[in-house]
């Protein structure tokens, strides 16, 4: 190796020197690295420190929020519950109001529970007659003398009998109006913290009021509260009013059946005398036609012997005269006989002989003898009977006298060429319903409820030109009315008349 060579290369020193200060160097930059990452790593640290913080102010905000709403939410609970319970409790009442009717009962239904349930410690209910007279019917923590005192210390303040009285709404300690100066002191009279005060609603108006209160100032009350107490004095207003009607209604219903009494003394009274004229009446008729019986029949005799020429033949002037005296005299006997026959029917002597009858012969055979008068105004005679009509229980002779009567009607009363019909039926188990039908003149309205009256005749051509007595259809309605029937008539002007007749069946 060369010595220039040797000359210029490092000795161990100086390599240990150049290595020493390349570490220091190494050193001085570690420890300014070191320096600025601790430098960098406490900024880091109090960003995260004020993040922290930040984070624990919100969770705090939260706790607190969480802690506000569950207090809210609890007494939310706590109004809801009350409200539930005084609810339940108002249905309570209502139900048991509304079963009375007596006035004092209403208010005994409302006792310290029921108030202490609707969430009150006292209570005071009193109403005002017409004359305005007060009367306490409710006092629960107060006696009666108190509650009294505080009604008319109640009703001298204007204020209050006008919200109460005149323009029918609630007065309350809740009342935020500055112009009610009377509060402070309706509390001090009533001893209470707090009250409520609704009027008794009737339609009329208002009756009286209720009174509510609480004595604890930690007792809040709500316009919840004011509600409830209002829909009780309603319901208590509605419930004495349904009272009152019930008392008037008892007290009408009492006058009425004391007149019903009265009147039906009177009509029995009445109806007593009517039946001793009746019988009096049916008694003359009886006598009076005994009486003349034995003289018409001399006479009818007398006429006979003269009319047939046994003393002696008579002129033709005399002899037609004779014979208008029979025909009379045969008219009023026939008049007599009916007379007769109403005066037993209606005083129960006439016996009724009742036997099975059998409907279509008995007015085959009325309708053959009847056929002469019929076939002189060519009358069309039909009947509408089955064969298997059931048999009627009635008198014979009586029933005759029926269809002989209303079948005789309706030939008079038919014009030529017209039709009289004869139907039966069965209208109900028990009954036979027999009709007569014609095509006749037919009888006006205004006559229809009076020609079954003894004597009445209807106004019409026929009966002004043939005499009649008018007690055909009399006679006929008696003896349907013996036999337990009923009679009935329609009928149209100028088309014709159906009477109507029913019988037991045999």
């Amino acid at each position: 190796m060369p010595v220039s060579n040797i000359l210029k290369e490092p000795t161990i020193f100086e390599t240990i020197i150049n290595f020493a200060g390349l570490f220091g160097i190494l050193g001085f930059i570690s420890l300014v690295i070191t320096i600025i990452f601790i430098s960098e790593k406490n900024k880091n640290l109090k960003d995260e420190l004020k993040k922290l913080q930040r984070a624990f102010d919100e969770l705090d905000g939260q706790a607190k929020l969480i802690v506000q709403t569950d207090l809210e939410l609890h007494r939310a609970q706590e109004e809801l519950d009350k409200k539930i319970a005084g609810l339940v409790t108002l249905q309570k009442l209502t139900r048991m109001i509304s079963t009375t009717l007596d006035e004092e009962e209403i208010f005994r239904k409302i006792d310290e529970k029921h108030l202490t349930e609707l969430g009150f410690d006292r209570a005071i209910a009193f109403i005002k007659d017409e004359k305005n007279n007060l009367s306490i019917k409710l006092s629960v923590g107060y006696t009666i003398e108190e509650a009294g005192h505080i009604v008319q210390k109640m009703m001298q303040h204007p204020l209050i009998v006008d919200k109460i009285f005149r323009r029918n709404t609630i007065f309350s300690s809740l009342d935020t109006d500055k112009t009610i100066k009377e509060i402070p002191e309706f509390l001090h009279a009533l001893e209470l913290a707090s009250f409520i005060c609704a009027p008794i609603l009737q339609k009329n108006g208002v009756l009286g009021a209720m009174i509510f209160g609480c004595e604890s100032s930690y007792a809040n009350l709500t316009e919840g509260d004011k509600d409830l107490v209002y829909v009780l004095a309603s319901q208590i207003g509605q419930a004495l009013e349904n009272a009152k009607l019930f008392e008037e209604t008892w007290h009408s219903h009492q006058e009425l059946e004391l007149k019903i009494q009265q009147r039906t003394k009177e009509l029995t009274s009445a109806l007593a005398e009517i039946k001793i004229i009746s019988k009096r009446k049916s008694d003359f008729i009886s006598a009076v036609s005994h009486e003349l019986r034995t003289p018409l029949t001399s006479i009818k005799g007398y006429a006979s012997i003269v009319a047939a020429g046994k003393l002696g033949e008579l002129p033709q002037a005399a002899k037609e005269r004779v014979e208008k005296i029979n025909l009379h005299s045969d008219n009023l006997t026939q008049l007599i006989n009916n007379l007769l026959d109403i005066s037993r029917i209606e005083s129960g002597r006439q016996e009724l002989r009742l036997e099975p009858l059998n409907i279509k012969n008995l007015v085959d055979a009325l309708g053959d003898m009847l056929a002469p008068p019929m076939k002189d105004k060519n009358i069309e005679w039909a009947t509408d009977i089955a064969s298997d009509c059931p048999a009627v229980c009635a008198d014979k002779t009586q029933i005759e006298r029926v269809f002989i009567n209303l079948v005789g009607n309706a030939i008079k009363f038919t014009p030529n060429d017209g039709r009289i019909t004869v139907r039966a039926k069965t209208i109900n188990p028990e009954m036979v319903q027999i009709s007569v039908s014609d095509t006749g003149l037919g009888i006006p309205e205004k006559d229809l409820d009076k020609i079954f009256e003894e004597f009445y005749r209807v106004d019409n051509d026929v009966n002004t030109k043939v005499k009649g007595t008018g007690l055909g259809l009399s006679l006929v309605k008696y003896i349907v009315e013996a036999h337990k029937g009923k009679l009935t008539v329609s009928s149209q002007l100028n088309k014709g008349s159906t009477f109507s007749f029913t019988l037991p069946k045999a």
